[in-house]
């Protein structure tokens, strides 16, 4: 009996400070700078990858629901509904993380503007593609325990503005798309 009770005791340490530590990965994980780094880890699996089962990019599923604000997400979910009922490109051209149609992430470099406030940051990443720097700017917003990015680009290169636009058609428009 009394090796038991002590089992249990150890069995119930052990699930306490897993959790303890699990919680503490999270805080630890829960920046600004490692949001972005999880986006650009996706966008290089992303490139990396083809055919059937290649990497979604950052604004498709998993990464949609786990990196970006929910509000960001439902726009690029929009998009991508417009672009299965239409069978057309939807509003965005390019890859927003790359600021551009194709490229390539080295020499990642992140840097955060001013000092987060009110819940919201500007952050900047800088990598050479293709032997070009390029710099992609960043609104962040802390959200569901976690920094999260709200918009990429800045005023008429908003993806959130891009996003915005209205639709021909579509279910969300009202008006059926016809193929």
């Amino acid at each position: 009996m009394l090796g038991m009770l002590r089992n249990l005791a150890v069995a119930v340490l052990v699930t306490v400070v897993a959790g303890f530590a699990a919680q503490w990965a999270a805080a630890a994980e829960a920046t600004l700078e490692a949001t972005i780094k999880q986006a650009y880890a996706a966008t290089i699996r992303s490139l990396a990858s083809t055919g059937p089962k290649a990497a979604p990019p950052v604004w498709r599923p998993p990464h949609r629901d786990t990196l970006l604000s929910k509000s960001l997400a439902a726009l690029f979910a929009r998009d991508d509904l417009y672009q299965d009922e239409s069978g057309e490109m939807g509003n965005i051209g390019a890859d927003p993380f790359l600021n551009g149609q194709d490229g390539e992430v080295k020499n990642l470099r992140i840097a955060v503007t001013g000092k987060p406030a009110d819940g919201r940051a500007l952050v900047t990443a800088s990598f050479q593609s293709f032997g070009k720097l390029v710099k992609v700017p960043f609104r962040m917003i802390w959200e569901g325990g976690a920094w999260r990015i709200d918009d990429i680009g800045n005023g008429s290169d908003s993806i959130r503005q891009a996003l915005s636009l209205p639709y021909e058609c579509g279910s969300f428009m009202k008006k059926p798309c016809t193929r």
